[in-house]
């Protein structure tokens, strides 16, 4: 039997917006992170979780042996600006629901794209070290934000993100790319910081700060942990001096080399709420 799938509606969906409280925005503020439940429907979940996994597979190019990996490499495959491949994608990307709920967030006026990107963790994929998605970027200030969004119900063995509670402030580490070493710095620094480390329900998104630390566990289920993420800027923020080869690269490919000192308003970072 065909199933008739109602894209108006899931368009709807995705531009309708999300009803926060001022205990989950004061949540955010407070944690540096928050999951929240009912944020996808099962069917937009599945419509373009489907085509994100489509343009994943088709785009990657990391095949090696999982014996012959990085830690890094074993934690996901990774694949990014998904948007600009796929006309579909690109509505699930600017979704205005999932930018209105960033902006309300961070209590910012509006937030640009900076990029966004798959997180496949394959079956018997390792973990992903601890660390601070900030370090990355070239970014004048702390206002951003990652969506995380599972394309599937995230039990413990599938590896769901884990948060250190109220750790957005912690300066040990901040220098620290994702690797073995960052996981063992943290994992002593953070010892005494609360961790969230609950699965995830269908349609459960959680939204996490640029220098909130986190980390997941390796995949020992026989699925793919199938992830999509967007990670959103204060339409203001601006772009600063490159202070690794990590944001070096971040500036000339997410922020088409834009003038330091000025807002980070590329080509490829459009105001999304």
């Amino acid at each position: 039997m065909t199933v008739t799938i109602d894209k108006a509606s899931l368009l709807a969906e995705l531009n309708k917006p999300y009803l926060l409280s001022n205990e989950n925005i004061a949540f955010y503020q407070e944690y540096g992170y928050i999951k929240l439940k009912n944020v996808l429907s099962a069917e937009v979940i599945e419509y373009y979780g489907e085509l994100i996994t489509d343009l994943v597979f088709k785009l990657n190019k990391l095949t090696k042996p999982m014996e012959e990996r990085t830690t890094y490499e074993k934690a996901f495959l990774q694949i990014m600006n998904l948007w600009e491949e796929n006309e579909e994608v690109k509505e699930f990307v600017f979704s205005k629901r999932l930018a209105q709920i960033a902006t309300e967030l961070m209590g910012v006026s509006g937030v640009r794209l900076y990029h966004d990107q798959a997180l496949y963790k394959e079956p018997s994929g390792g973990i992903t070290p601890f660390h601070a998605d900030q370090f990355y970027w070239p970014l004048s200030n702390g206002n951003t934000i990652t969506a995380w969004i599972p394309l599937q119900a995230t039990p413990m063995e599938m590896g769901p993100l884990a948060f250190a509670e109220k750790s957005q402030d912690v300066e040990i580490g901040r220098d620290k790319e994702i690797s073995d070493e960052s996981e063992a710095i943290l994992s002593e620094t953070l010892k005494q910081f609360t961790m969230n480390e609950a699965p995830f329900d269908l349609g459960e998104v959680s939204f996490h700060s640029g220098w909130t630390y986190h980390r997941a566990g390796a995949n020992v289920s026989n699925k793919a942990r199938r992830v999509m993420t967007m990670i959103y800027m204060d339409k203001d923020i601006k772009v600063i001096e490159p202070t690794n080869k990590y944001r070096t690269a971040d500036w000339e490919r997410w922020l088409s080399s834009k003038e330091i000192g000025t807002v980070a308003d590329g080509k490829l970072n459009p105001v999304l709420f």
